[in-house]
């Protein structure tokens, strides 16, 4: 995890590209405009700058399986996952199973989003899972 507050701004916007380009999903834990920390896991497709001078990062966000912008400014970490994200054919749908996993702190779900990470890495790199 990377804590925005010991990173430059360029520092930043190079990960971050870097994920996009790379189509690596990232958990940030950001600060909401009413002051709220949140923990969301995204999928950036845009980086773009305001009319005000503000960049932001235009993402699918998983928790709420909408498009989303979040402030580069407003970033109090973040990690970029090892694995990019594959959207499967139509026809493969049907046999893709579904896990349902609860999770009830913002520690949960980057530990869960992680692990997934991880245990796929694993299992492509060694053929079995740790």
């Amino acid at each position: 995890m990377k804590i925005a507050a010991r990173q430059t701004t360029t520092a930043i916007l190079t990960d971050l590209s870097r994920a996009m380009d790379r189509r690596q999903p990232v958990t940030i834990t950001y600060t909401k405009a009413d002051g709220t920390e949140t923990v969301r896991t995204i999928e950036i497709y845009d980086i773009r700058t305001t009319k005000a001078g503000h960049i932001t990062l235009k993402a699918m966000d998983r928790q709420s399986s909408g498009s989303r912008t979040f402030r580069i400014d407003r970033l109090i970490s973040y990690t970029v996952h090892r694995r990019s994200t594959h959207t499967l054919p139509v026809e493969d749908h049907r046999s893709v199973a579904v896990e349902t996993v609860s999770v009830n702190t913002p520690d949960e779900v980057i530990c869960r989003e992680l692990a997934r990470d991880d245990r796929e890495y694993w299992n492509d790199h060694y053929g079995h899972a740790a």
